[in-house]
């Protein structure tokens, strides 16, 4: 998948030291983990999702994740069973968000199918962007996990893929998008959502919500009908 975060190519793996450092690697994620968990587990998530966004999950050690909480590597399997594990709760606490966040009453409530795409899209993307480092492993970390945790994982990327068809669905349906392939259409709306991760960081130029904002404006234009706009 390449280096995370564009990171120059080189030798040796970054340390939790230079993790700990970088801008690119602060984000909300914290805010993710079930607060079920420990403080000392929501901590070591919090630590190997830096660590995989910096150095991947298959180059990423258990002494390295531990290291910024400091425990000692076998601590870790106190609490989580397997490094897969820690993967798993990344992506099953990111994954559920995300669809959470596009599945809010707020948006069914918004208006007219223009005005309900446009805040699911400026909401999907701010999340993205705030939680950008987390995001990142969720999209390019899926090759670490078990074969029964992908398809867990795999069925809810489904459900907010289906969130996203029906809204645009339902506009092409009354006559306020123009006729077009909605899976095609999705896809492209969720690559604008999501590819932010590769280059975003919260001490940037525009906030998550500047940037939802902008980016639903783009995909009006992209599914409007300018028929149906102009009263014709």
């Amino acid at each position: 998948m390449g280096e995370a975060l564009n990171m120059p190519r080189r030798q040796s793996r970054f340390t939790p030291q230079e993790i700990d450092a970088d801008p690119r690697l602060q984000d909300h994620s914290a805010e993710l983990w079930n607060e079920k968990l420990s403080d000392v587990e929501r901590r070591m998530l919090t630590s190997a999702v830096r660590c995989f966004a910096a150095n991947g999950y298959h180059a990423t050690t258990t002494r390295d994740i531990a290291a910024d909480v400091s425990l000692s590597p076998a601590a870790l399997y106190v609490h989580f069973p397997s490094k897969e594990l820690v993967l798993f709760e990344i992506m099953r606490a990111g994954h559920e968000r995300a669809l959470a966040c596009v599945r809010d009453p707020v948006i069914a409530a918004a208006g007219g199918a223009a005005d309900c795409l446009a805040l699911m899209v400026s909401r999907y993307t701010a999340w993205h962007a705030r939680h950008h480092v987390a995001a990142r492993v969720c999209q390019y970390e899926l090759a670490g996990l078990t074969p029964e945790h992908y398809d867990e994982i795999i069925q809810i990327r489904h459900q907010t893929n289906e969130v996203f068809r029906d809204a645009v669905g339902r506009g092409i349906d009354d006559g306020a998008f123009a006729p077009a392939d909605v899976n095609r259409l999705v896809r492209g709306i969720l690559s604008l959502s999501i590819d932010l991760v590769r280059w975003y960081r919260l001490d940037g130029p525009d906030s998550p919500e500047q940037l939802g904002d902008f980016y639903a404006g783009l995909v009006l234009k992209m599914v409007m009908n300018e028929d149906a706009a102009s009263g014709g």
